[in-house]
């Protein structure tokens, strides 16, 4: 695990930003497994601010909340729209279907489409409770996209993107820890003091799955981005 600990969000964008230029060169017809939430914003920023092409890769969302159509301002397929796709094109964006008649069809189909489009890079955020995507803790290591029921500490924290807490949706979609465990290459951003518990978990604590996080321990090519306060409790 590489960690690169940086004094502003700008900072950590920027090595990550070199990291996929470096991809795109390898191989411009790369998949991109792509979150939301703010960490990845100023990522993105710099992404739409280069002169990167992505007309030949494809992104494969993490997550969308369940009952959120496409064009609701609080669905992650909006958020991806607003932030990256409307100033990037891909040639493909796989986004989970929050709206789907049957999500237990969906999940699989979802996996799927993982399965045909192995993921290059993977893009990782970190919840206060050290989940990664919408995987909960105790999420099997093993999971496939499957629908989350969201924890009360996931739904106070996402509420800062809604009118009130009782707007954010209880249920979500999520790409699974085994999917993400599969990523040839895998950067987390991590900023500020109320992900410092959350990243002392994924770095030195047990891997465990109540720390849903701590499985990237176990893997060959991650790289976390963080600052120092989200460093805070790491073991030197």
């Amino acid at each position: 695990m590489d960690i690169k600990i940086v004094a502003t969000e700008a900072e950590g964008a920027n090595i990550a930003l070199e990291m996929v230029k470096k991809q795109l060169i390898q191989n411009p017809q790369s998949t991109f497994g792509l979150a939301t939430g703010s960490s990845p914003l100023a990522f993105y920023k710099a992404l739409t601010d280069s002169d990167l092409d992505f007309t030949k890769a494809i992104s494969i969302n993490l997550d969308e909340y369940v009952g959120l159509s496409e064009d609701n301002p609080q669905s992650y397929h909006y958020f991806m729209k607003e932030n990256l796709f409307n100033k990037k094109p891909f040639k493909k964006n796989y986004l989970p279907n929050g709206m789907a008649s049957d999500l237990e069809v969906e999940t699989k189909q979802y996996d799927q489409i993982i399965a045909n489009n192995p993921i290059d890079l993977q893009i990782l955020g970190i919840g206060r409770n050290g989940h990664i995507g919408f995987n909960e803790p105790g999420t099997p290591f093993n999971s496939g996209t499957h629908v989350v029921d969201l924890t009360e500490s996931t739904i106070e924290a996402n509420s800062r993107f809604f009118a009130n807490e009782n707007e954010v949706p209880k249920q979500a979609i999520s790409m699974g820890l085994g999917s993400i465990q599969k990523s040839k290459k895998i950067i987390l951003f991590a900023y500020g003091e109320t992900k410092a518990k959350a990243i002392q978990g994924c770095v030195s604590d047990p891997v465990t799955t109540n720390v849903p996080a701590s499985i990237l321990q176990n893997l060959d090519d991650v790289t976390l981005i963080i600052d120092d306060s989200a460093a805070k409790f790491i073991k030197k």
